[in-house]
């Protein structure tokens, strides 16, 4: 295994995601996950990470982070997730940051899939933020 691919298994295990390769493996269910997940790999996206946000958050069941080499390929991926979507009957979809394409936000209900540029997800670090070793907020000291 290269560098690259044993420091991604890093930074996934460390944020407790769904690996793609899990989601790779397993049975073909046509969940509202699963389409993302295979609409970014369609789209060439790069290190997708998904995020099980289960017990941290009221806002969505996932949250899928991935990477995108150019704004032009930004906007593609979003443009791919989002039409997959609408093709399979889902309404109600959002997209924010289609404009610059420097991070796109699609907020598809129980899942939220940020795209980023490279430079744009090492500055905001969204998997840091809610990853495994996130405070937990409701603690009080």
């Amino acid at each position: 295994m290269g560098t690259i691919a044993l420091a991604t298994l890093s930074l996934v295990k460390a944020a407790r995601p769904l690996t793609r390769a899990k989601a790779l493996l397993a049975p073909v269910s046509g969940s509202l996950l699963d389409q993302i997940t295979a609409a970014l790999d369609d789209a060439k996206a790069e290190e997708i990470v998904t995020l099980d946000l289960g017990g941290q958050s009221s806002i969505a069941d996932y949250m899928v982070v991935a990477s995108g080499r150019s704004d032009r390929h930004v906007g593609s991926i979003a443009d791919r997730v989002v039409n997959t979507l609408k093709e399979k009957g889902h309404s109600g979809i959002r997209v924010e940051g289609m404009q610059t394409c420097e991070w796109v936000l699609i907020d598809a209900g129980d899942v939220i899939v940020h795209v980023f540029k490279p430079d744009a997800r090492g500055f905001y670090n969204i998997e840091r933020l809610w990853g495994a070793d996130r405070p937990n907020e409701h603690a009080k000291g």
